[in-house]
């Protein structure tokens, strides 16, 4: 029997992006992107579509903009997170998203907050577009974890040392400098 404190081979490392990716953290960013996938669209479908009738021309025309951008970013997220689910349900291989991840953009449509007309914006798309920045953000770090750790699988020469390839994984996931 295995405890936490047996010693594992050393062609074992520990998949912390893979446990993450199936963690209670990735149910509940799971959760909050596509709770935030539904009301955006309860909003640009109802009171958003009111509000935005009343605005003058320079921001009549950034709420246009914002609100695709808006929903371009969620539904970005709500496919990486899709297939991310797939992946973690056994419905896909992680070969498999990887092939349909390539076709989902994460990192692209940013907002301009500071634009002509962003002030006189509707204060609740205003703050629909920070919440789907911040998970956008979520989002891409979960990602680079997963990739990186991928990548560094590969990488790691039989025989390699599993316990730096895993200081390195942290270190460039969490941003900190050498943790070895």
């Amino acid at each position: 029997m295995t405890t936490p404190f047996s010693p594992t081979p050393s062609n074992r490392t520990i998949d912390f992006a893979g446990r993450l990716a199936n963690s209670d953290m990735f149910d509940a960013l799971f959760h909050d992107g596509m709770a935030l996938v539904e009301e955006t669209a309860a909003y640009l479908d109802g009171d958003g579509r009111v509000e935005s009738k009343s605005l003058p021309r320079a921001p009549s025309l950034a709420y246009a903009t914002e609100s695709m951008r808006l929903t371009t970013r969620l539904m970005q997220m709500a496919s990486w997170l899709l297939l991310q689910r797939a992946v973690n349900e056994g419905e896909m291989s992680p070969e498999q998203a990887g092939n349909e991840k390539n076709k989902v953009r994460l990192d692209t449509l940013s907002s301009t907050r500071d634009g002509t007309g962003w002030d006189q914006l509707p204060e609740r798309l205003r703050s629909l577009i920070d919440r789907s920045v911040r998970l956008q953000e979520r989002v891409l770090h979960l990602d680079r974890m997963i990739h990186e750790s991928d990548r560094d699988d590969m990488q790691m020469p039989a025989g390699g040392n599993p316990v730096a390839a895993q200081l390195s994984a942290l270190s460039a996931a969490f941003g900190s400098g050498n943790l070895s």
